[in-house]
């Protein structure tokens, strides 16, 4: 592990690395945040492996004076469910909301949303509550969007299973959750032919609409999806010209109107091996299949694509709103071996999950998994990427 202190990349002067403390064996699922005050913030899920119930949500901030991440602190600890994919949103009231899931064991289909808002930049926290008007096997990862007529824009897909059958992710579907009275309430909109895609990251369209960027669970392309209509409506997604390996992006407006995209530049097509799913080292337990969670009765021979390598991590800038991607580099390489999600033994090789935020400065920060043991950050300008 490197320092917790932001330092200069031994064998990168324009590139600075730090690893936030990790107080579990594994860590994983990082989200980045500029707090209102300027503070960088980070929440991520940690515990002994992905799917067991001693998987709870951690946070930690950046020190602005010494540059060093603080010990992380527990924002969750349900004895019984998974906590994982934990999110930040600081609200326009100035409240800070914590959003993440909670399922049993490797059943993403149980899963549910909960809600913890901090009235002072997340030094102290409310009573967490299941967000509402989500059904059970809703699953979230990105960052509620603020559009410019003040509506919130959470992405959300739902992980659906075949009556009898455990979740695998074969039939998770993407919807835009609506609020226009700041979370009250939500009103759920399908992206239209989503099966597969998951992960939406939302960005503003460089004319005043919006796109969609998904992680894809056939490990083929990242996907994209627009609105013109305010997130009302959504086109069916089209594959980019950028890969996927099903694992997580994220997508990001910069300053400057150019795109910014942080993701593995890999995909099945890079693939030696494959796995059954991404909890097939978990025991089977009672909750294998949620009464309440959504189902499906169709059939299909597609499966979602487990194993495909998870390196390496890759930034890319895009000027025409995501058509082209010609400016590619990686933070990180390896082979991304990640047969397996256990940490104690150390046998995962992955770089995964990246988050990507850019500060008042201009620099992007980005953070993402090293091999599911700690969180690795890094601070570039943006055309570090075009060297």
């Amino acid at each position: 592990m490197l320092s917790a202190k932001l330092k200069i990349h031994p064998e990168d002067p324009d590139r600075e690395v730090a690893d936030i403390p990790s107080l579990r064996v594994q860590a994983h699922a990082a989200n980045l945040m500029v707090l209102k005050d300027g503070t960088l913030a980070c929440v991520w899920f940690g515990g002994s492996m992905e799917g067991r119930s001693d998987i709870s949500v951690f946070m930690s901030k950046l020190d602005p004076v010494n540059r060093e991440w603080s010990s992380p602190v527990q924002l969750s600890n349900d004895q019984e469910r998974s906590e994982q994919n934990p999110l930040l949103f600081p609200a326009p009231d100035g409240s800070l909301w914590l959003l993440h899931t909670a399922q049993f064991s490797g059943n993403q289909d149980t899963a549910i949303v909960r809600r913890r808002i901090s009235r002072d930049d997340g030094a102290t926290w409310g009573e967490a509550d299941v967000l509402k008007d989500l059904p059970i096997g809703a699953f979230v990862r990105q960052p509620i969007h603020v559009h410019t007529d003040g509506s919130w824009l959470l992405p959300v897909w739902d992980c659906r299973v075949m009556p009898g059958q455990k979740w695998d992710g074969s039939y998770d579907e993407s919807a835009v959750m609506r609020s226009t009275d700041q979370g009250a309430s939500w009103q759920r909109i399908l992206v239209p032919d989503s099966v597969g895609c998951v992960h939406m990251s939302i960005v503003s369209a460089s004319d005043g609409g919006l796109l969609g960027f998904f992680r894809s669970r056939w490990a083929d392309h990242i996907y994209k999806t627009r609105s013109d209509d305010g997130g009302l409506s959504w086109t069916s997604p089209v594959q980019t010209v950028l890969p996927n390996n099903n694992s997580s992006i994220q997508a990001l407006r910069l300053a400057d109107g150019r795109l910014a995209m942080i993701f593995n530049d890999s995909s099945a097509a890079d693939a030696t091996e494959r796995r059954q799913s991404l909890y097939d080292e978990l025991e089977d337990d009672e909750h294998s299949e949620s009464k309440d969670a959504p189902k499906t009765q169709q059939n299909t021979e597609r499966r979602a694509f487990w194993g495909a390598p998870r390196a390496p991590m890759t930034l890319a800038i895009s000027e025409d709103d995501g058509l082209t991607w010609p400016w590619r580099r990686n933070l990180e390489v390896g082979d991304g071996w990640c047969m397996s999600n256990d940490s104690a033994r150390s046998l995962n090789r992955e770089y995964s999950y990246p988050t990507l935020r850019q500060a008042a400065d201009g620099s992007l920060h980005v953070a993402y998994t090293v091999f599911r043991r700690h969180i690795r950050h890094a601070r570039v300008m943006p055309d570090w990427i075009l060297a």
